[in-house]
């Protein structure tokens, strides 16, 4: 597919998760392949216009980490325009307006889905963008408000005649948070809606399968995927090759898991500094623990990590924990591997190893303090 002036190499997308979604995190899943666009934290546009140290790490972007978009919050014309010519400045192809955070902090300013409320206003805003800036202008949005107001495909018009390059739609309203299911219809209602530029689907994409059902149920041309990078690192790969050839892709195995998770730690040693690199990662660790299999102890004790030495110290207790688990070639004894990860539409209430999207919770970050 195509974004702007940009042919991508797949039509997946990494969606932003505030917290999560930085640098080490865009290397080490572009890393592994599939994925085509990658888009930083949010970020708020007044902060990055007064430089502000944590918004610009926020931002920060290197050499492999292409092609990116920053994308940002805010509802002041003027500074919303001059950060878009900042985020052209550090080097982004495109910028991306958040219009879909449900968050109290983003929405309280009139960023965020406050955006979805008002068209016209955020018609004049989004324009002055286009002007400043020579790369593509994006959106991300949710349905609506509420249920009651499913105001997606008409901002979506509004947006494709302001000419934004693409629309990322979610598909839950700001009422459900990031509860319920997402609404496939109301992606395709947006779909419908506009007449040129792509829109990408966001939302319960948590396998290769459930990507490909999205595509099929809304006619989207991309998919953007947030939590089930989380839960599995190479699920743009094992995507990409679904969608390319029909067969899917084995899961990893935990050799392949337990390299990549160094790897993200070591990026994050790099970025950070190795005493606060090591304590942001651990709310990220328990995540590749997650398709361990039996793993409480590792769980406990990775949570406590304060350098690189700890960090190792942990992998090497749990390696030696593990071992009454598996079998002579060090792979667990089949009683104790995890369940495949079924996707929520496709879930069996009647088998236990299925997985919903409910077990995949959202990520704690600083979302939880707006």
């Amino acid at each position: 597919m195509r974004l702007g002036p940009y042919e991508l190499a797949s039509n997946l997308f990494l969606s932003p998760l505030a917290g999560y979604t930085n640098l080490p995190m865009r290397l080490t899943v572009r890393e592994l392949g599939g994925l085509a666009w990658a888009t930083t934290d949010l970020v708020n546009a007044r902060s990055l216009l007064e430089r502000n140290p944590t918004a610009l790490k926020l931002v920060a972007s290197a050499p492999a980490d292409r092609p990116f978009a920053v994308q940002l919050f805010g509802s002041v014309p003027e500074e919303m325009r001059d950060a878009a010519v900042v985020c052209q400045e550090l080097g982004a192809e495109s910028v991306d307006i958040n219009m879909g955070c449900p968050v109290k902090k983003v929405v309280k300013i009139g960023g965020g889905s406050a955006m979805m409320t008002e068209l016209d206003k955020t018609a004049a805003l989004v324009r002055g963008m286009i002007a400043a800036v020579k790369i593509p202008v994006t959106a991300k949005m949710r349905l609506g408000w509420d249920d009651d107001n499913l105001t997606a495909p008409d901002l979506a018009r509004v947006l494709e005649d302001t000419g934004v390059a693409a629309v990322f739609v979610h598909g839950r309203t700001r009422a459900q948070g990031f509860a319920g299911t997402v609404n496939l219809a109301g992606i395709r209602a947006v779909v419908a809606a506009v007449k040129t530029i792509p829109v990408i689907g966001n939302g319960d994409v948590t396998t290769p399968e459930a990507a490909r059902h999205m595509l099929a149920e809304t006619g989207c041309a991309g998919v953007s995927i947030g939590r089930g990078a989380f839960y599995d690192p190479w699920i743009f790969r094992r995507t990409d090759h679904l969608l390319r050839t029909g067969e899917l892709l084995p899961e990893p195995d935990f050799a392949e898991r337990l390299r990549v998770l160094g790897r993200h730690f070591d990026r994050y040693i790099e970025f950070y500094g190795e005493e606060h690199g090591a304590r942001l990662f651990r709310k990220v660790a328990p995540w590749y623990a997650r398709r361990f299999g039996p793993s409480k102890p590792f769980k406990r004790r990775i949570i406590t990590i304060k350098s690189r030495a700890d960090f190792e110290a942990a992998v090497a207790e749990y390696l030696e924990w593990r071992r009454p688990f598996c079998d002579e070639r060090g792979v667990l004894l089949e009683k104790y591997a995890p369940g495949p990860l079924v996707a929520s539409f496709m879930r069996d209430p009647d088998d236990p190893e299925s997985v919903s999207r409910e077990s995949i919770p959202v990520p704690k970050g600083p979302v939880d303090v707006w």
